[in-house]
């Protein structure tokens, strides 16, 4: 993924939780965790999404893997809690 890419996912994101708290709440969660523990957390909400989500979503979640990414969202929105 290159870097436009990312910016571009991460506007999207920041877009999204803007409009919709829970989504924004998930997001802190999840952007919080350590890269590993985050990495596994994804790999189960993929694995439930892969079955009915578009490519779009699936690749959102593979964004969120990037430390970078996860940073940005927890500068942006603040840390969980």
């Amino acid at each position: 993924m290159t870097a436009a890419v990312t910016d571009d996912y991460l506007r999207t994101i920041l877009e999204v939780a803007a409009r919709d708290a829970s989504i924004a709440r998930v997001l802190r969660e999840i952007c919080a965790l350590e890269s590993g523990v985050r990495g596994s957390a994804l790999d189960l909400v993929g694995a439930h999404l892969r079955a009915t989500a578009a490519a779009d979503v699936l690749d959102c979640v593979q964004a969120l893997r990037r430390d970078e990414v996860a940073r940005a969202i927890v500068d942006r929105l603040g840390p969980p809690g």
